[in-house]
């Protein structure tokens, strides 16, 4: 397991970047980072030429002649040639290289987009939305600024102090070669100084950020949940103590800027201010030309446009690497529950669930099932019935593999589900659950995710089949409405109708419904009852049931209680039994009496 509080935003991340940088099966995109540098090299050489075109101008004009006035007007027109050079090699770079730095982007964000669909039930359950979309955003965002940086400022930039070192050398000697390292080395040692505080600073930004966005997402989904409660004014509160604290780290970030550019200028113009006034002192005692104190106050401004923004480059891609760490630290999350190395498919001829002794628990101290035994035959409709806390809809998540039994194992047609591949699983069974759930896209969107060829014939076959044609056929964009986020334009017995349509457009062996008909009315639930009986023929089904009437008809059904098979049976055996099921069907037709009662 990794340490969830690790910091990743070393070299090490940066290295784990590099493959996307430099994709080993795409040539083209190689060639372009060659281009790219290509272009970086001859920038840097326009520029360093540039200061001795502006010396020998200015000697040449501190003198007479005709010859001197041509020589003076052709470096200055050379002086902005290269000037002009210089941008273009400079916009060149970008052009090549904005593929190469998408392209990197964009891989890495599938790549994570990826892994967080592969990540297990237990991990989805406990993340929140918001800091994990949050992540991607900040970490895509970063890679592209980072790249430039590091390529286009940093690398540049270290090529030109070194070549400036030994200009300054062959000119004026060690003494400014000196104060310039002198110089730089305070200066690099001030910023990193300064951008280690402001890191940590950022850091609880980014966490604030996170706090707010997911505490804001939460009380959004959530709206109904709010209104039934009046609890407006409460998560106001809750999201304004999350702004808040982001407000004053915000504040306290923005002021450690201030202190860092006021440090950064005070060595830059020191060494500015010693490099002309030695120059001056020179020229005074004839040792340099007045063109030399222009070649001088020309190199420096040129080392100190990069290293004014040295600070900047530093905290961006400080952040980046911290930024992308998180999204790393995503890819590294274990998968709970994965398929083993060359796993088969799962081939179904005789469509059977069995149950063998299976264990399981969420937690360590909270087991759910306690050795469960049972098989359905194929092409039988068996029940699960039971009180709340049972293990019902636990038996459904375990057969969709969302997670593995601690013991024991589930079989479908002979074969351990562990065994074979999530896909071919998944693709075997079709699930009506209790809590539809759509995208915020179409009604004939949503039904047709049940497979990913399905026709529009098959879409209005299995909206036929669902009893939704006549819903269809009264809204003016027919198949074509948008049905809002998580559904929430249509009714919960709408929404139940798509979900059924989904399945039915899946066609699959083998059928879950967990409490399929629960949000629809009585007649609709007969209509969709027939519905799925009819589907169910020659199918394996597996109903997990609240409502007793609706399964009455079921070839068996299994009654759990505390996580144990208490019972099984038909509903004639069961009620003659006299036992748990017997109860809880007496205590339903209670009830249904009462409302009777009371409705008359």
């Amino acid at each position: 397991m990794n340490n969830p509080n690790a910091r990743h935003d070393g070299w090490r991340t940066l290295l784990r970047f590099l493959p996307y940088l430099w994709p080993a099966d795409n040539k083209a995109l190689r060639w372009r980072i060659v281009f790219a540098c290509i272009f970086i090299l001859a920038s840097i050489g326009t520029q360093l030429t540039l200061p001795y075109l502006l010396k020998w101008a200015v000697d040449a004009m501190g003198a007479t002649g005709p010859k001197l006035v041509q020589l003076a007007m052709l470096t200055v027109l050379g002086y902005a040639a290269g000037r002009f050079a210089q941008t273009g090699f400079d916009n060149l770079r970008n052009i090549v290289f904005e593929r190469v730095g998408q392209d990197a982007t964009r891989s890495l964000a599938e790549n994570v987009f990826g892994q967080l669909h592969r990540l297990s039930l237990r991990f989805h359950l406990g993340r929140r939305t918001g800091e994990i979309t949050k992540t991607i955003e900040r970490g895509t965002k970063s890679i592209d600024t980072m790249l430039y940086f590091m390529l286009f400022n940093i690398a540049p930039t270290v090529i030109q102090l070194a070549v400036v070192a030994v200009i300054f050398y062959i000119n004026f000697g060690w003494g400014l070669v000196a104060a310039t390292a002198v110089a730089i080395a305070a200066y690099i040692w001030v910023t990193r100084t300064i951008t280690e505080w402001r890191t940590k600073l950022r850091e609880q930004m980014n966490r604030l950020d996170g706090q707010a966005l997911a505490r804001a997402v939460d009380s959004l989904l959530n709206y109904e949940t709010v209104k039934y409660f009046s609890a407006e004014h409460r998560e106001e509160e809750r999201y304004a103590q999350a702004t808040r604290a982001y407000a004053a780290a915000a504040v306290k970030s923005e002021n450690s800027l201030g202190m860092l550019n006021i440090a950064q200028a005070v060595i830059v113009n020191l060494l500015m201010a010693c490099a002309l006034a030695y120059t001056v002192w020179g020229w005074y005692r004839g040792q340099y030309t007045a063109g030399q104190l222009v070649f001088v106050q020309t190199y420096l401004t040129q080392l100190f446009r990069p290293l004014d923004m040295l600070g900047m480059v530093y905290r961006t891609i400080r952040q980046g690497l911290i930024d992308m760490a998180e999204m790393f630290r995503l890819l590294d999350e274990p998968q709970e529950v994965s398929d083993r190395p060359g796993a088969p498919a799962l081939v179904i001829r005789r469509p059977s669930v069995v149950f063998d002794n299976v264990v399981f628990g969420y937690e360590k101290d909270r087991q759910i099932l306690h050795g469960l035994s049972f098989e359905v035959p194929a092409g039988r409709n068996y029940a699960i019935v039971g009180p709340s806390g049972a293990g019902k809809s636990t038996l459904a998540r375990l057969l969709f593999r969302f997670y593995d039994p601690q013991g024991g194992r589930i079989l479908i047609d002979g074969q351990d589900i562990k065994e074979v591949t999530q896909a071919s699983l998944r693709a075997a069974i079709g699930i009506v659950p209790q809590d539809s759930v759509l995208f915020n896209d179409t009604i004939g969107y949503n039904i047709g995710y049940g497979r990913d060829d399905a026709t529009q014939a098959d879409i209005e076959e299995a909206a036929r089949g669902a009893a939704l044609m006549g819903l269809i056929d009264r809204l003016p964009q027919g198949f074509q409405t948008e049905v809002g986020e998580r559904g929430l334009k249509l009714s919960g017995g709408e929404k139940q109708r798509v979900a059924i349509a989904r399945t039915l457009v899946k066609n699959p062996p083998i059928l879950l419904l967990d409490e399929a008909t629960s949000a629809l009315d009585t007649r609709t639930e007969q209509d969709i009852l027939a519905t799925l009986h009819r589907v169910a023929e020659h199918r394996t089904s597996l109903s997990i049931a609240h409502r007793l009437s609706t399964i009455a008809d079921a070839d068996s059904i299994l009654v759990l209680q505390e996580g144990r098979l208490a019972e099984s049976g038909t509903h004639g055996q069961l009620l003659r039994a006299g036992g748990l099921y017997a109860e809880m069907w007496a205590r339903q037709a209670s009830e249904t009496d009462e409302l009777g009662e009371a409705a008359e």
